[in-house]
């Protein structure tokens, strides 16, 4: 049982060193992106903390189509022609393909969780549910812990959304101030968005309140036995995520 609590992003001045010294767990962000190459991760694993935790975005390949306009970032060229099999979490040859040089930059930072987000354009349909089942079902996860964030109509399905991640083994990621995790997954992960807007309000900077009625959910799971894992995504991340930790320690709830 246990809290870990840092931010989506390297937000700290100072470096990684500096980073390391403020928190205990992040949620590298350029993975999504573009991949870097295994042997920088590496390095970061290396010169991290014993007791750091690495979470890594997955690469934007598996989760968005082409038609995203973070695409061209990817480093990928695909044909026209062939475009309609990348993204979606399609259980296609080169969705599989995107996954395994995602995986290896998993395996090469000794990332605990990798998180697959979705976007609002793949919605909650029949199809979608059985891409999703086809692609985690086929896989590899060499012991990395897989979170799904779903957004869009998703969220308006979530016996569904439970349902899944349950048969599949994954984590339910979500941002608790718009819906609770329904998987029975023994961790708990939440991304902090900001607080408004239909997704996400990244101009946000959370109130004291705000942090108060955040440590009342984590102190409930964490009573259900389950550990947590926070994470900031607003513009304000680093000291959001520095206040919530001491809120945390002053009702003496186990933070790392």
């Amino acid at each position: 049982m246990e809290v870990r609590v840092g931010c989506c992003g390297w937000c700290v001045r100072g470096g990684k060193n500096a980073y390391y010294s403020r928190f205990s767990i992040i949620e590298v962000q350029e993975t999504f992106y573009k991949l870097p190459r295994p042997e920088t991760v590496a390095k970061w694993a290396w010169n991290a903390p014993e007791n750091f935790r690495f979470c890594m975005k997955a690469w934007q390949v598996v989760t968005h189509p082409p038609s995203s306009p973070t695409w061209k970032r990817s480093g990928l060229k695909t044909p026209k022609s062939r475009q309609d099999r990348y993204g979606f979490l399609r259980p296609t040859e080169e969705n599989f393909r995107a996954w395994e040089e995602t995986l290896e930059v998993c395996r090469a930072m000794r990332a605990e969780v990798c998180i697959l987000q979705t976007p609002a354009s793949f919605g909650y349909s029949e199809e979608n549910v059985k891409d999703v089942e086809a692609f985690f079902s086929a896989i590899r996860r060499d012991s990395v812990i897989l979170g799904w964030e779903p957004r869009g109509t998703w969220r308006d399905n979530l016996q569904a959304v439970g349902r899944l991640c349950d048969k599949l083994d994954l984590v339910h990621v979500v941002d608790p101030f718009r819906c609770q995790p329904q998987s029975s997954h023994q961790l708990v992960y939440f991304r902090l968005h900001g607080i408004g807007g239909k997704e996400y309000n990244y101009r946000y900077k959370y109130t004291d309140s705000d942090l108060r009625s955040l440590a009342e959910l984590v102190e409930k799971y964490l009573k259900e036995g389950r550990r947590a894992y926070i994470l900031f995504n607003n513009v304000y991340m680093a000291d959001d995520a520095a206040r919530f930790i001491e809120v945390l320690k002053g009702l003496g709830l186990p933070v790392v």
